[in-house]
């Protein structure tokens, strides 16, 4: 659904190359994802830029949401699920600290009366524990954004991971040989909350996936045709639109 950074790319008031690239490629909305599996169609993270990103998806339909953590890049676009709503409130998936930020950033959502229209959620607190959703077995994998802690997720077999700055070994010897890794990288050269390019190959060359994907991209990754020369074999760039079969 989207590659990019919280600014995405490209990120205004930017003239570099890949701001400037007429590549399709390198033109990165806010990371998010619908994943397809046993029969379910599950969003991961609705950001700021959903409703375009689901006018151009392949499929409309969803059926209920993760969410990793509570960022504006992550949680913005949760008033465009309205449309998803009328039969039946969306079930919504979040640690219990996001569901509780949420209450107070839309509350209209959450009203015993809400006005007619707005969207409504079926909440589900989760935690460590692996937990269904419509009928699919979802493992939350607990990363850390700095300091927040915030979720992952493993849905069959890939594993999801954005805006992570560490993972504890035991995460990544649960992950190890999983078939398709989707994990955030922003840029080169260090960031404080996010793992740079670097950082994300050491835990790729850890887990040794069948495939990798980088997510979550400022325009310092470079430009998605040059991306070759500097990522090893089994691991790619992800774009918008793309869609991964396993």
């Amino acid at each position: 659904m989207g590659t990019g950074t919280s600014t995405g790319v490209p990120m205004l008031r930017c003239h570099c190359p890949v701001c400037m690239s007429a590549d399709p490629r390198d033109k990165r909305l806010r990371t998010s994802a619908i994943v397809r599996y046993q029969g379910a169609r599950i969003l991961i993270d609705c950001g700021p830029d959903f409703r375009t990103q689901m006018l151009r998806a392949s499929d409309d339909n969803i059926d209920a949401v993760l969410l990793t953590h509570i960022h504006f890049d992550h949680v913005a676009g949760l008033d465009d699920l309205r449309a998803y709503c009328f039969e039946k409130p969306m079930p919504l998936y979040a640690r219990a600290d996001v569901l509780r930020d949420l209450h107070q950033r839309i509350p209209y959502c959450f009203a015993e009366n809400p006005y007619p229209g707005v969207p409504q959620f079926e909440e589900h607190v989760i935690d460590d524990k692996p937990f269904l959703v419509e009928g699919v077995h979802v493992e939350p994998l607990p990363v850390m954004h700095y300091r927040l802690p915030i979720y992952g997720f493993r849905i069959g077999p890939l594993a999801y991971i954005t805006d992570a700055k560490t993972i504890d070994d035991a995460v990544i010897e649960r992950l190890k040989g999983v078939p398709l890794l989707v994990i955030n990288s922003l840029r080169h050269g260090q960031h404080i909350s996010h793992m740079c390019l670097e950082e994300t190959l050491a835990v790729i060359n850890r887990i040794r996936p069948g495939r990798a994907y980088l997510v979550h991209m400022s325009d310092r990754m470079g430009l998605h045709a040059d991306s070759p020369k500097f990522l090893p074999d089994g691991v790619k760039l992800a774009y918008d639109g793309l869609i991964l079969k396993v």
